[in-house]
């Protein structure tokens, strides 16, 4: 009798119309979304044709060192050194991992290959030598970009160019085998070919355990990372309210997505500066903050952490600071209540994120413009 009425049941579903699907949609309006744009003409659509943007504006800033680079001087860096990827061999398609601290390199290297139509594979450079040789040879890595402290970790790797990043004396020989940085920064633009990109090919590979297991790579189309970062700050309500007057400093790991796609993509398409520290001292952190006249702080939870526990916030002038968020953990609320009692007249918001594919991010009412 049960099984009588379990093919009943089983009939009837067969013959039922399908129910149809419920879309709930946002009170905001729709953003416009380019996302057949590749990824650098997106990033620095503003600076081009009638956008209206300053090149002359601040677009990185080295905060181990002083230097500073203009949206122009990034667009005509990335381009000399994407030339001079395509001199060294690389092509459309191949794989570059990006084996570098926080730093200027970094960012122009990434965006140098999105411009070749070459795909970037950040790493930890704290990786042992069997990580980076791991993802190396599971990403096809033809180069990796790096620095001379990190090329020992690199011998065993066959067929893979070594292109070294000189830690500020040129004067230091090159180890061997390894091509200098500036060969690239150097090389002739007009010598690259036009290349031709779909909004279909790979420009990113991040690689991410999630929450077991080996680490996996994840291939992030053009299309894909514009619409994530346009999903942050596009629109007339963007999630996080970059703005071309904002300097947003960054000591999170430029290899990790947060970073990378959270706050240096969303700063360069906002046409925000971008303040780069090698690495969190959180008395440097707020030195760097006083000096620039920063606007937006992220963090994360242990920064969270130091930052109420610090007597030091005393020493130093953090009135600039008009936006400061935490992501890659949740935050007690008597955390988040220490920290408005430190800067009162900074709102304050967690993120919450997907770093398995690419960063979508939820929604925090306190970072929007309303």
């Amino acid at each position: 009798m049960a099984l009588l009425r379990q093919q009943e049941t089983l009939s009837l579903a067969k013959n039922q119309e399908p129910s149809q699907d419920l879309i709930f949609r946002s009170k905001l309006p729709d953003i416009s979304i380019p996302n057949h744009l590749p990824l650098t003409d997106y990033l620095f659509q503003k600076f081009s044709g009638d956008g209206g943007g300053d090149s002359s504006a601040t677009c990185l800033i080295d905060g181990a060192t002083g230097r500073i680079f203009t949206y122009a001087d990034v667009q005509i860096t990335l381009r000399s050194i994407a030339a001079g990827l395509y001199r060294l061999g690389i092509r459309h398609g191949d794989t570059v991992m990006l084996l570098l601290p926080n730093s200027p390199e970094f960012a122009l290297s990434f965006l140098a290959a999105a411009y070749l139509g070459a795909i970037s594979t950040p790493a930890n450079p704290l990786f042992t030598q069997p990580e980076i040789a791991k993802q190396a040879q599971v990403s096809g890595a033809k180069m990796i970009i790096t620095k001379p402290c990190y090329v020992d970790k690199l011998k065993n790797l066959e067929n893979v160019l070594i292109v070294c990043v000189h830690d500020g004396d040129n004067d230091v020989p090159l180890p061997d085998g390894c091509v200098s940085f500036t060969e690239l920064t150097q090389a002739d633009e007009t010598e690259l070919p036009k290349q031709e990109i779909s909004p279909d090919d790979t420009v990113l590979m991040p690689y991410s355990s999630g929450t077991t297991g080996l680490p996996k790579g994840v291939m992030i189309s053009h299309k894909g990372v514009v619409t994530s970062t346009a999903q942050k700050v596009d629109g007339e309500n963007p999630h996080l309210n970059f703005t071309g007057d904002d300097v947003i400093i960054c000591f999170l790991p430029m290899f990790h997505t947060y970073a990378h796609n959270s706050l240096m993509l969303s700063a360069m398409r906002a046409g925000a500066a971008f303040l780069i520290l090698p690495r969190f001292e959180l008395n440097m952190v707020m030195e760097m903050i006083q000096k620039y006249k920063v606007t937006v702080v992220p963090m994360a939870p242990p920064v969270v952490l130091a930052f109420v526990n610090s007597q030091e916030t005393e020493r130093y002038d953090l009135s600039s600071v008009r936006m400061m968020f935490s992501g890659s953990g949740a935050l007690t609320k008597e955390l988040e209540d220490a920290v408005r009692l430190k800067l009162p007249n900074a709102i304050f918001g967690q993120i919450t994120y997907d770093t398995g594919h690419v960063v979508v991010m939820s929604r925090c009412e306190d970072l929007s413009p309303q």
